[in-house]
């Protein structure tokens, strides 16, 4: 007898409620109460050859508010209302059963006929009333809520795109109805950039977008019709999104992990597996055991070649942030959790980098009890996975300011270079080196033409000797400039190139070493290369990001290393 059962529990006194059992169906969609304050999902029973369950908690408006997954090796799922701002008293809890016995009729049932099993907890005497799903009265209390947004925007509800941002005109998101209709932006325009106060307050734009509500819109329900894929469609490659990492871990594999997706929320399909062999993806998240990260933006992913480990650390989640750290084991591809000794506080849009199987994590965004603004970082902090334990090394030298969203390189496995960034309303296009073996920071300056002022941008090791820059954000605007830098010379050149022209923001950009035979894109039309199979050739793949028309990129992008050496 299969005795497998998905459980919710609504409110801190509420009984376990069944929802999905072996022999039900395999959604179903839920009306929260409106007292109800915290939700706990769970399962019970033996899995089988069931997959995973998708869980979402949605608005009035069927937006998702926030999401997650149960599977085989990580069974509870929790939410509170103070962790979420969009989460009123219209919400309901839906979730989908992928694998199992599934058949195809299973998925072809439409979403919106799904009935609501309303269910009222034993502590709650009003009965639970049918929740109207058009929306108005979000709309009109929204309304409301706009009006005091305007009078104080509140601080602790900015965040994801470097919160210590000025505060003084910062465009709210949520809007009154009738606005303009057209898709929602990502990184905003306007203001003179070369003036401190238009920067601020483009940043102060950005910073509302990424970090909160989508605006009510004619948009909004025009984006309804075009949904990013939900799990009633089997994805065969990513959704678009930015903020997320791609991490190599041999010639022919990458693992991309979390980001920031389509109306601001979190991507539903977190980890992929990218093989570059066909430039295919499988996607991950339920191929390994133990606890996976939460769905998260602005962390770091490095790989340790060593010991054959992926390590997470950081980022952010709404107004949630993480100073965790992750580790993936790509042997047996398991999960853990570091209980790390030390201390490093919660960051994101930080850099790390990996030398001599220790991390070296600089600056980033970090968070600070209101009303103060949240604070960049200076500070240098070092995690020791043999030792689980975090510690500030002594440096010496001309340090970089705080500043997020800039990149790290490591040259030669003795200097990390570190570019750019920003902190707010201030970017930055200066550059910096640590000597990792004096452990002593200088001002490298540079000869040509340097890039300008930019964060979130892209960076790859090309050589022994050469970095790459590409793409970011000025603070207006997504860029697509790609410059080379030369550390023997300390000399930028700019590169033009047409795989490289689409601007970009909260992109990955990677380098690896494949073999045998690789799909490479072109302006006009792709093509497949073969190479003699034990040949090995250097190539670049960009990922993802967002532009300046609210567009989330989910294309693979590849560039020959070699093209692009020829090209300066």
């Amino acid at each position: 007898m299969d005795d497998f059962g998905v459980y919710a529990i609504f409110g801190v006194d509420g009984p376990p409620q069944k929802l999905l059992s072996a022999d039900g169906s395999c959604r179903v969609r839920v009306a929260v109460p409106s007292t109800v304050r915290q939700v706990v999902l769970f399962s019970s029973g033996p899995w089988g050859e069931r997959i995973c369950v998708n869980a979402e908690l949605s608005d009035a408006d069927r937006i998702p508010i926030t999401i997650g997954k149960l599977t085989p090796y990580n069974r509870c799922l929790s939410w509170e209302q103070w962790e979420e701002e969009t989460w009123t008293d219209s919400v309901t809890l839906n979730i989908a059963l992928e694998g199992g016995s599934l058949t195809k009729a299973d998925w072809s049932e439409p979403e919106l006929i799904l009935a609501v099993k309303e269910y009222t907890p034993k502590d709650t005497t009003a009965p639970l009333v049918a929740r109207e799903f058009n929306g108005k009265r979000k709309r009109g209390r929204m309304g409301e809520e706009d009006s005091d947004e305007n009078k104080a925007p509140k601080r602790a509800e900015e965040e994801n795109v470097c919160p210590n941002g000025t505060m003084e005109k910062t465009t709210p998101v949520r809007k009154a109805r009738g606005q303009t209709k057209g898709g929602q932006k990502l990184f905003s325009s306007g203001g003179d950039a070369t003036k401190m106060k238009g920067a601020a307050n483009g940043a102060g734009e950005a910073q509302g977008i990424v970090g909160r509500t989508p605006p009510q819109s004619a948009a909004r329900t025009k984006s309804r019709q075009a949904k990013t894929p939900t799990q009633s469609t089997l994805l065969v490659s990513p959704s678009g999104r930015w903020g997320q990492t791609l991490c190599p871990i041999d010639a022919q594999t990458a693992i991309l992990i979390g980001g920031q997706g389509a109306r601001m929320q979190f991507c539903k399909d977190p980890m992929w597996k990218l093989c570059t062999e066909d430039t295919s993806w499988v996607a991950a998240e339920t191929l390994a055991e133990g606890p996976t990260p939460e769905a998260r933006i602005g962390h770091t992913a490095v790989y340790d070649p060593d010991s054959k480990r992926i390590f997470v650390f950081g980022g952010s989640k709404n107004k949630k942030w993480f100073n965790d750290v992750h580790i993936l084991d790509t042997q047996s591809w398991k999960w853990t959790m570091v209980e790390a000794q030390g201390k490093v506080p919660p960051l994101a849009y930080h850099s790390c980098s990996m030398f001599r199987g220790e991390l070296f994590v600089l600056g980033g965004v970090f968070p600070r009890p209101n009303p103060e603004p949240d604070g960049c970082s200076d500070s240098l902090y070092i995690f020791d996975p043999h030792l689980s334990i975090w510690y500030e090394p002594i440096v010496t030298g001309d340090k970089p300011s705080p500043r997020s969203g800039h990149s790290a390189c490591v040259m030669q496995e003795r200097k990390i270079y570190v570019f750019g960034g920003w902190d707010t309303p201030v970017c930055y296009n200066d550059m910096y080196m640590l000597d990792l073996g004096l452990m002593e920071f200088s001002a490298v300056k540079t000869t040509g033409k340097a890039p300008s002022p930019r964060s979130w941008h892209g960076s790859a090791v090309l050589s022994d000797t050469k970095f790459l820059i590409h793409g970011g954000y000025n603070g207006n605007n997504a860029l697509s400039d790609t410059f080379v830098f030369d550390i023997d010379t300390n000399s930028w050149t700019e590169v033009t190139l047409p795989q490289l022209s689409v601007p970009r923001a909260g992109h990955s950009l990677i380098t690896m070493d494949t073999a045998g035979r690789l799909h490479f894109s072109d302006e006009d039309e792709d093509e497949d290369v073969d190479m003699d199979p034990g040949s090995v050739s250097r190539t670049l793949l960009v990922f993802g990001g967002g532009d300046n028309e609210g567009n989330f990129y989910s294309d693979l992008t590849t560039v020959a290393v070699e093209e692009l050496l020829g090209a300066i």
